[in-house]
């Protein structure tokens, strides 16, 4: 265990990290520190971004692993992006009993896990593109000796294994891979993976696509098929991430960039398609009118949303109609700047990190990985160690559904990493945990960043809001956090929110990262204050 990184890493959580020769940032130190690492000795935001996650599926696998789902948007200095979508498909053949799809157990392990796709096109796009020079298998080292020698278990671990006490004793899987004999460790405890270190061996020594096609796919296919789950090793053999043009709009004189559907990169820009018709610099950050016009925007986009965004493949979703001016201008015209719109829809719960990295070149890489609900689907697959995800579960029943399940379809997704181009060059990168939550922490993230000049770690670090439901409160209301303060929780009560109170610095708000990259090339990141997490400069 690397004590001395380990308390160098944690004494700069919490603070602005600044540095004119790269960067990274996520949840956890060890896995920054991972990415940090891959930086000094030569490597590429790309190669540092797969060490931070691979590490990450390890330290946090509450939030991350292997079994799940990613998205990367990738930028050289002059602002040339692809983006690669990680979606898993549903399996090819599903039980058809008409009943509701469950969020854990086999029953909702119902589509493949696309992560590891996502990494290995990246890392050859960045032996292609970018003259990459690490191997595929230094970028497994840290994760391998972390899973072998073991870690100290995280505050946020023991968190949402606390938080889940009553529930974990019914995921045989997670009592078995993550507890100690039935008992949840402490913090600060060393927590070993020995089966997910021989897993990650053989991805190491054999490549990615030994995931879906070698030896550890019939180890993962037979281990989700014991456990009740109808994916096969053909639906891992088809699984694969897709390398698609970026969405964009127009911002402040810039351009926001993020994923096309099924994920809600479009909601995040439509959001802030509609911010970009009002003077926001002209409002006061943090009062009343600040968080209505957000709120306001957000319930205008999230309607779009929950009616068009879905699989491509299997719905028409008008992309562009939804992000044209014309469209744009009238849901901004539609915002009363003194009464709230009425929100009677259902809200979406889920977990994920963000990782940041930026090499002394300038290439940039904003990436999400997620396994969907804390603990995915409470499936582990066999002896891989490998937790796998329930994004199936948001799937619907409900013949009418834009989002019905089908054979091969991908699921509607949340995750939407993003970056902000100015004089056509990446000045922004950033992404968030949430699941509903993450267009409305990454407006308020944004606003402040880029319409009121704060630097990463203020911008982080202000109240934020969730509109919907949380795991503590059922009621679809506004949750604001305390320190916003009493007279504009008033006045928003007054212009028709319902609102509720959350602590201050809640975790229920996200957990954001941002790097920005000043004109003269230096960059200055953080991670949110709410979480484990922290952004390291070399």
């Amino acid at each position: 265990m690397p004590t001395r990184l380990f308390a160098e890493a944690s004494a700069a959580r919490g603070a602005l990290a600044r540095s004119s020769q790269g960067m990274v940032t996520s949840p956890h130190e060890l896995a920054s520190e991972a990415g940090r690492e891959v930086l000094r000795a030569g490597g590429n935001a790309i190669e540092a971004a797969i060490a931070i996650n691979a590490t990450l599926c390890v330290t946090y696998p509450h939030f991350c692993g292997l079994g799940g789902d990613a998205f990367m948007i990738v930028s050289d200095p002059q602002g040339a992006t692809i983006t690669l979508s990680g979606i898993g498909q549903a399996a090819a053949k599903l039980p058809n009993d008409g009943r509701p799809i469950p969020v854990r157990g086999p029953g909702s392990a119902i589509t493949a896990a696309a992560a590891v796709d996502t990494w290995e096109q990246a890392f050859t796009f960045s032996q292609r593109a970018w003259g990459g020079r690490k191997s595929w298998k230094e970028l497994f080292q840290r994760a391998i000796a972390y899973a072998t020698d073991g870690f100290p278990l995280t505050p946020s671990q023991r968190f949402w294994a606390d938080f889940r006490g009553k529930e974990i004793g019914d995921w045989p899987d997670v009592v078995r891979v993550f507890t100690a004999e039935g008992r949840i460790p402490d913090v600060g405890e060393t927590f070993r993976q020995p089966d997910l270190a021989r897993t990650l061996t053989m991805l190491a020594e054999n490549g990615g696509r030994d995931f879906y096609e070698g030896e550890l796919a019939r180890r993962i296919a037979r281990g989700l098929e014991q456990a009740g789950s109808p994916l096969t090793a053909d639906d891992l053999a088809r699984c694969r991430a897709r390398n698609e043009s970026a969405l964009r709009v127009p911002y402040r004189g810039g351009e926001l960039i993020s994923l096309r559907p099924p994920t809600q990169g479009i909601t995040t820009l439509e959001i802030m398609g509609v911010l970009d018709r009002f003077d926001v610099a002209a409002i006061r950050e943090g009062s009343a009118d600040y968080y209505h016009l957000l709120v306001e925007a957000v319930k205008r986009a999230f309607i779009d949303r929950n009616r068009f965004v879905a699989d491509p493949d299997f719905a028409e979703v008008p992309v562009d109609r939804l992000l044209s001016p014309a469209h744009l201008d009238g849901l901004a015209r539609s915002i009363d700047p003194r009464r709230a719109a009425p929100w009677p829809h259902v809200f979406k719960t889920g977990d994920t990190v963000f990782i940041g990295a930026a090499d002394r070149d300038g290439n940039c890489v904003s990436l999400l990985q997620t396994v969907y609900f804390d603990w995915g689907s409470g499936v582990v697959a066999g002896d891989t160690g490998i937790l796998w995800h329930n994004r199936g579960a948001a799937f619907s029943v409900e013949p009418g559904s834009i989002n019905v399940l089908r054979p091969g379809k991908r699921p509607f997704h949340t995750l939407n990493p993003g970056m902000y181009l100015k004089d056509g060059r990446p000045r922004l990168l950033y992404g968030t945990q949430g699941a509903d939550g993450q267009p409305q922490t990454l407006a308020a993230v944004l606003t402040r960043l880029i319409d009121y000049g704060m630097d990463p770690l203020t911008a982080l670090a202000r109240p934020r809001f969730l509109l919907g439901k949380t795991f503590s409160d059922s009621r679809d209301s506004l949750k604001l956090e305390l320190d916003a303060g009493q007279a504009v929780f008033e006045d928003l009560t007054a212009r028709g929110h319902a609102i509720s109170p959350i602590p201050a610095q809640s975790p229920l708000a996200g957990h954001p990262g941002a790097i920005r990259i000043e004109d003269d090339g230096r960059f200055v990141g953080a991670h949110d204050p709410r979480s484990d997490g922290v952004a390291l400069g070399l």
